[in-house]
């Protein structure tokens, strides 16, 4: 989630926010977004390297909301109407798409009503995380997401606890949507959609490979290898290498665990 007002004033903030290559393909920007200006502005400059972007409509996190980013937008349909109108006047691909995220309303009328009235200004598709903006844990509301694909003409994709490709496919049949999102248990196992239960090391070398190739950002490279590891690491195997402070003390550490 790319704060658009940042990115279109500040360059430090466009070269730090967003990197990407030719085989980065499809690819969909996330932007955080109050203000259509701003945001169709920076759909034009990243509509040259990428196929759509997506407006942050479901971020419940509380800097996000006093900002007025993110979830408290499924208060604001009219706003976000102007938001997708605006980036598809800007904008001159048409192939390019414009997508939201949201977050469900305790009065599920409240949130139909927004998904037809973003269809209506011509959203491409919407994904629908099945908790309303109070809740964290609480179980999703897979029943609430098949009533918004009911009414809908454009697909809907359902977002929420998923960290299986069992569960990715049970909830794509419990609520009849066009496919799943995920999110956190991608990042843990970036492997899931081809089916293994945790990451294998052959995806760790992978993103090694990828990272050294092109110049990851040390913070990057070790946060996600932090996440793909969670699960085929002890507490203490944690504790140390996730203290690990240099690309080469994270190869040695690898090489000397892994054999590889």
């Amino acid at each position: 989630m790319i704060v658009a007002a940042d990115f279109v004033r500040s360059i430090k903030a466009r070269d730090s926010e967003f990197t990407t290559n030719q085989g980065d393909c499809p690819l969909i920007v996330q932007f955080a977004a109050n203000d259509a200006r701003l945001l169709s502005d920076a759909a034009r400059i990243v509509c040259p390297y990428a196929n759509g972007i997506d407006i942050n409509c479901g971020c419940p996190q509380r800097w996000a909301m006093a900002e007025g980013y993110g979830a408290c937008l499924i208060n604001k349909p009219e706003l976000v109407q102007d938001m997708v109108k605006q980036v598809r006047n800007q904008v001159e691909n048409p192939r390019f798409s414009v997508s939201i995220k949201i977050r469900i309303h305790d009065d599920l009328t409240r949130t139909i009503d927004l998904c037809r009235k973003a269809e209506a200004t011509g959203v491409s598709w919407i994904t629908v995380h099945g908790r309303t903006v109070e809740e964290r844990h609480q179980p999703v509301h897979y029943d609430a997401i098949k009533i918004i694909k009911e009414n809908m003409s454009i697909p809907v994709i359902a977002n929420g606890d998923i960290r299986s490709l069992k569960e990715a496919e049970n909830v794509w049949q419990i609520t009849g949507t066009d496919g799943v999102m995920v999110a956190r248990g991608l990042l843990a196992n970036p492997a899931m959609f081809a089916g293994y239960e945790e990451t294998p090391l052959k995806c760790i070398w992978d993103w090694v490979d990828i990272a050294l190739e092109l110049g990851t950002p040390y913070m990057c490279f070790h946060q996600h290898l932090m996440y793909m590891m969670e699960k085929i690491t002890s507490k203490q195997e944690r504790r140390v290498f996730n203290a690990l402070s240099s690309t080469s003390a994270v190869l040695d550490y690898l090489t000397d665990h892994y054999g590889i």
